[in-house]
């Protein structure tokens, strides 16, 4: 794939998760959060573009979001590593674990210090928050874009 396509995916896939974290706000941050956009995590699955993609996306979600500089770095770190781990996964079952784990361990252990609130509570809601948007939204939006992805991902 040549260089100004991949671009221009990540740019694409970037503005999307930005757009659906902040127009979803409420739902977007916080200790019972589903984040929508999370759904677009299964996307490495199909294009090494959506790893610079998916961390864009997040940082300026991110920016927006109340909590400010640990989110920034912390959140978007998280969102990076689920993304380029979830690009390395074969068996398409396992794509959307990683985002559940990065978030749930990084963004559950950041939100204990800043709510005060227990840790494992933490870990735990953000955990459910994720497998509900990695695995109820994003697991059949794979299933989509692989039945569909010869006119998707050309």
């Amino acid at each position: 794939m040549n260089k100004t396509k991949l671009v221009t995916q990540a740019a694409i896939i970037a503005a999307v998760y930005a757009a659906l974290t902040i127009a979803l706000m409420p739902y977007s941050y916080g200790v019972m959060q589903v984040r929508v956009s999370e759904a677009l995590t299964v996307l490495p699955f199909f294009t090494s573009a959506a790893v610079p993609g998916l961390f864009i996306g997040c940082i300026i979600a991110n920016i927006v979001g109340g909590y400010g500089i640990w989110d920034i770095v912390l959140g978007s770190t998280a969102t990076l590593i689920a993304a380029y781990t979830s690009y390395k996964l074969k068996r398409k079952i396992w794509v959307p674990l990683p985002p559940v784990i990065a978030n749930a361990l990084i963004i559950g252990t950041m939100l204990h210090y800043f709510l005060d609130l227990p840790l494992l509570y933490c870990i735990g809601w953000v955990g459910l928050g994720e497998l509900i948007a990695c695995y109820g939204l994003g697991y059949p939006l794979l299933r989509f874009l692989e039945k569909n992805k010869n006119r998707i991902f050309k």
